[in-house]
C-alpha cells in the first residue's frame, strides 16, 4: 500500500474536511527475531482471514468519531523488513482516533490473522 496516495484519495471525499482531525497509520513489518522466544526468524507465513477483518473494520467504522478504515492484511511468505499489515484510522479527534487504531489492531491480530514464523536453522 502506498500511505499518502491512499490517504489522498480519502480526502477526495468532500466530508472528509468537515469530518477529520486526525488519521493514524500502523505499518507493520517482519521482525528478525520471535516475539515469543527472541530466536532469530528467517521468514514468516502469513494467512490473514480477510472476511474477519473486514468484519471487524465494519464494527470499528461504527465507532463515534470514525470517518473511515483502511485495512491491507497481506498474505504470503514474507521476509523481516517485508511489510504485512496496514492500518489506517481516520476520524474527527484523537480521543476518539487513537484508541480505535490500538483496539482494531489487537482485534485483527488476535482474530483474523494467522503467523508461522520460520526460524534460523
Amino acid at each position: 500500500m502506498d500511505i499518502s496516495k491512499t490517504i489522498a484519495e480519502m480526502k477526495k471525499n468532500p466530508a472528509f474536511a468537515e469530518n477529520v482531525g486526525m488519521v493514524l497509520v500502523h505499518n507493520g513489518v517482519v521482525r528478525a527475531w520471535s516475539r515469543k522466544t527472541r530466536e532469530g526468524v528467517t521468514s514468516l507465513e502469513v494467512t490473514p482471514d480477510l472476511a474477519k477483518v473486514e468484519a471487524i473494520r465494519q464494527e470499528f467504522l461504527k465507532k463515534p468519531g470514525i470517518f473511515d478504515i483502511v485495512i491491507e492484511a497481506k498474505s504470503g511468505n514474507f521476509q523481516p523488513g517485508d511489510d504485512l499489515l496496514f492500518i489506517i484510522v481516520a476520524g474527527d479527534i484523537r480521543e476518539n482516533v487513537k484508541p480505535v487504531l490500538g483496539e482494531l489492531l489487537d482485534r485483527i491480530k488476535a482474530e483474523a490473522i494467522g503467523k508461522k514464523e520460520v526460524m534460523l536453522a
